[in-house]
């Protein structure tokens, strides 16, 4: 009895040892045209073990790329596509650097701390107290995410303040909306808190009443 762990390893694990024998097999065929074949053959196969997969674009030539592969680019066939090289598997992509910065309050989260930041920007006037507001009611509802009980207003306009470098600041007399309001609402839409109407239903947004100067 053979082990897989005995057995060659499988270069494309998705198509199994069947598809790798057959490749294996079909290097070894002598007569061009024969091998043509056979190579047809195995593409069909291959397709048929990934049929949820055929609607997408350019699924033969990824096929015939993953023929090659199999084959470790011994395969010499007449493929309707240009063949790839060795190369360009090898190549690792560039790795994506891993955000970097402290976040005071994790359960608020990196976004709205960049927004806090956007909105120091703003001149003082009414479009920055609506979005003053806006932030302390996301800032209560992620609290309350993280606590189902409840939080005081004045905690959530103190973290503000101090998010923003004390740029931000509430008014401790304005109430922000209840804590089992916030929970059955869905996500906060900053654009219809700033009065930004979407007309015509096409992606064409004007202000409706404030303008950043």
């Amino acid at each position: 009895m053979n082990y897989n762990t005995q057995l060659p390893h499988l270069i494309i694990s998705e198509y199994g040892r069947n598809v790798q024998s057959m490749v294996e097999h079909c290097c070894t065929i002598e007569n061009r045209d024969d091998r043509n074949r056979c190579a047809r053959a195995i593409i069909q196969v291959m397709g048929q073990l990934n049929p949820h997969l055929r609607d997408i674009p350019d699924f033969t030539h990824k096929l015939w790329d993953h023929l090659l592969v199999i084959s470790k680019f011994t395969l010499d066939v007449d493929s309707p596509y240009p063949k790839p090289s060795a190369e360009t598997f090898e190549t690792k992509p560039k790795s994506v650097p891993y955000p970097k910065g402290k976040i005071k309050y994790r359960h608020y989260g990196k976004i709205i701390e960049d927004i806090i930041e956007k909105a120091k920007d703003f001149k003082e006037g009414e479009e920055k107290d609506v979005l003053k507001r806006v932030v302390a009611t996301q800032l209560k509802k992620s609290y309350l995410t993280w606590n189902k009980d409840t939080v005081l207003d004045e905690v959530i306009f103190k973290h503000l303040a101090e998010l923003s470098g004390g740029v931000l600041k509430m008014d401790e007399s304005e109430k922000l909306s209840d804590a089992s309001d916030l929970i059955k609402r869905g996500p906060l839409n900053i654009n219809t808190s700033l009065g930004v109407k979407k007309q015509h239903g096409k992606n064409n947004f004007k202000h409706k009443k404030f303008k950043r100067k």
